[in-house]
């Protein structure tokens, strides 16, 4: 009996790491919806982040002249 006291033992974080990796597995999908959304933000983000260096390259003409 004192065997399937350490099979018990050994089997503990087998079963972590299998729970662990596919919980990782889930966590990495993303649906399309999601994906199309977040490419959205990241576009209208880089779109203002571009017109806000422009508008700081020309402020930094205007001054050095």
């Amino acid at each position: 009996m004192e065997w399937l006291l350490y099979l018990l033992i050994l089997l503990c974080p087998l079963v972590m790491i299998i729970s662990n990796k596919s919980n990782n597995h889930q966590e990495g999908k993303v649906f399309p919806e999601e994906m199309e959304k977040k490419l959205k933000f990241l576009q209208e983000e880089n779109n203002m982040l571009r017109d806000e260096v422009d508008f700081l390259s020309e402020l930094i003409k205007y001054k050095s002249n």
